[in-house]
């Protein structure tokens, strides 16, 4: 059954197509008219990267080596784009959400302005939302769209650029809908290449997943709703016909991963929360571009299904890679007659040292870095370094995000660590224990050869500034959570495990019935009592529901604490080495 918002939006689409009839028609198309070829750059989840981020891209060497290529860096992203566009008389360039949010310091210091800024000067056309778009809320995705020094939050805008004027590209939102069931920014928008018999005219829909709500904090997006996103892009379907295009484009924040390399077209192995997306959209559709899980991929999805052989892309993550589209249109067949699409690595400069060096490769194209790029990052960089390279404390090793085989991970239990710290005083009605989500920890935490952690680098980790909540939870709501890790939007399939603070434990049976799977889980060495009272301490985040932790919106009697930036500054401090968490407090019992 069709909703009733998604009712009013085929009405509006309807509209459109009724107006689209009357007035701006495209002229007529001479038959056999030649083929137009259109270039179509495409990125996603760059994050606020204006800096390389020191990765690598794993890549094809002779004799069948690899070879670890350094990409990344907006300087280089600008320069590799303006080479791919030479010899295309047709370009584009479009992304496909999170360009914002979960930034390193030289951005989201500053609220993203400057990748705002970066993203006008490489020339993006438009773009999609991602979900981390709408990390502060929905009054600051308007104003990073339209300019303005309004704010919204706890930083300062218009620190640097004073008079800063927003995006020059489209932000597409198609399926985020405001109370009156309207989208809060356009769905859809159509771009003209070519002139004459030779013009032909592509349709881009742009929208985020619509799990959105439980990404990001409650509070920021009070009265929007992410509808389905294969019924919101087929419903625009028509209202785009009706304006005679020539190919339709899905910019969508939405994704999978396959088993092959980065620029390997055998979708081998396809999977991810995408598949059902696709399954249902409009064969009207010539080209996905997709992101969210940064992974990269080009597919022919018509091996997958014959019925919709649209190509399906993503360049990853941070600015590394690429994507280098061509779609080849008759234009007076109004369609794609054939289409192509290469990842194309972002190569700049090497990182790193001694044994862990990454060099430039020579097997794969170098850009050279663009002056007005260089220069905004320098600027930034320049006016955040008295915080990015303050030294904080010393830890004993790098603390790592990657998990265990119980999904738990040293960096995510000692974060869960500086929560209890902070909050277990008289102030905060002393903490019993404490859950951060791993979705929260952003990057590896890895110190200096001396141990010395700077702010920068925490600031990478924790980039949200999520502020510390103390609740009260009854023993029954805390192991609803625990339950919820494999359950509602996660599943025994992809677990989403919440870390807790050292002086928890617990277990989980994946193969037992829904409800029942959590054994043992003690506190400070009891088992836990479902009928008593805990004080349990989260960020906001997760204390509104976020990440589909329903249990933890209901507790009682909270109490706010620090931003969870400052409770990890404060456990660094002094003279100590602070020494790594073991990793012994989630145990994964499912029989193999």
């Amino acid at each position: 059954m069709t909703s009733p918002r998604l009712a009013r939006m085929l009405l509006a689409a309807a509209a459109l197509a009724s107006l689209s009839a009357c007035a701006g028609t495209p002229p007529a198309r001479r038959a056999g008219a030649p083929t137009v070829d259109v270039q179509i750059l495409a990125f996603n989840d760059f994050h606020g990267n204006l800096e390389p981020p020191k990765l690598a891209i794993t890549a094809p060497a002779p004799g069948g080596a690899t070879v670890k290529v350094p990409a990344g860096g907006v300087a280089y992203l600008a320069s590799a784009l303006e080479a791919r566009r030479k010899g295309h008389a047709n370009s584009i360039t479009v992304a496909a959400g999170d360009l914002v949010g979960a930034s390193p310091l030289i951005s989201a210091l500053f609220l993203d302005e400057p990748t705002v800024d970066a993203m006008n000067l490489l020339g993006l056309s438009i773009t999609s939302v991602g979900n981390h778009e709408f990390d502060r809320g929905r009054a600051e995705i308007l104003r990073l769209a339209h300019g303005g020094c309004q704010k919204n939050t706890v930083r300062e805008p218009c620190r640097i650029d004073r008079t800063f004027a927003g995006a020059r590209y489209d932000i597409l939102a198609a399926n985020t809908l405001t109370e009156d069931g309207a989208p809060l920014l356009p769905g859809s928008v159509v771009r003209s290449f070519g002139s004459g018999a030779g013009r032909v005219r592509i349709g881009f829909v742009g929208m985020t997943l619509k799990g959105t709500a439980t990404l990001v904090s409650p509070t920021g997006i009070a009265g929007l709703t992410f509808a389905d996103e294969a019924e919101t892009a087929n419903a625009l379907v028509p209202g785009l016909k009706a304006q005679e295009v020539d190919a339709i484009v899905l910019l969508i924040h939405q994704g999978g991963q396959t088993s092959v390399g980065y620029d390997d077209k055998s979708c081998a192995d396809l999977s991810g929360d995408i598949l059902p997306i696709l399954a249902k959209l409009d064969p009207a559709f010539d080209l996905v571009v997709s992101g969210h899980t940064h992974k990269s991929y080009v597919c022919d999805y018509g091996r997958i299904d014959p019925t919709r052989p649209f190509l399906l892309t993503s360049a990853g993550q941070y600015g590394t890679l690429v994507t280098d589209i061509l779609l080849r249109i008759d234009p007076a067949a109004h369609r794609v007659v054939a289409r192509q699409a290469d990842n194309v690595i972002v190569q700049g400069e090497g990182f790193g040292s001694g044994a862990a060096a990454v060099p430039v490769s020579p097997l794969y194209p170098r850009f050279p870095a663009s002056p007005p790029l260089a220069a905004l990052a320098a600027t930034y960089a320049q006016a955040a370094a008295p915080l990015t390279g303050r030294a904080l404390g010393r830890l004993s090793g790098p603390a790592l995000r990657a998990p265990t085989a119980s999904r738990e991970s040293v960096l995510g239990d000692l974060v869960a660590d500086t929560y209890l710290a902070a909050t277990n005083t008289a102030a905060t009605g002393r903490a019993d224990l404490a859950f951060t989500n791993p979705g929260g920890v952003r990057a590896d935490l890895v110190p200096a050869a001396d141990g010395t952690v700077t702010y920068g680098q925490l600031f990478t980790v924790l980039p949200f500034a999520n502020t510390l909540v103390v609740r009260s939870y009854t023993g029954r709501q805390i192991r609803a959570a625990l339950e919820q890790q494999f359950s509602g939007t996660h599943s025994p399939a992809a677990p989403y495990v919440l870390l807790p603070s050292a002086n928890m434990r617990y277990a989980y049976d994946l193969s037992r019935p829904e409800g029942q799977r959590i054994l043992d889980a003690t506190v400070s060495g009891r088992p836990l009592d479902d009928a008593a009272r805990y004080r349990v301490t989260v960020n906001n985040f997760l204390a509104g529901g976020g990440d589909g932790f329903a249990a933890l919106a209901e507790g009682t009697d909270s109490v706010g604490g620090p931003i969870d930036l400052d409770a990890f500054e404060a456990y660094l401090a002094g003279d100590r080495v602070v020494a790594l968490p073991v990793t012994d407090r989630i145990a994964n019992r499912t029989p193999q």
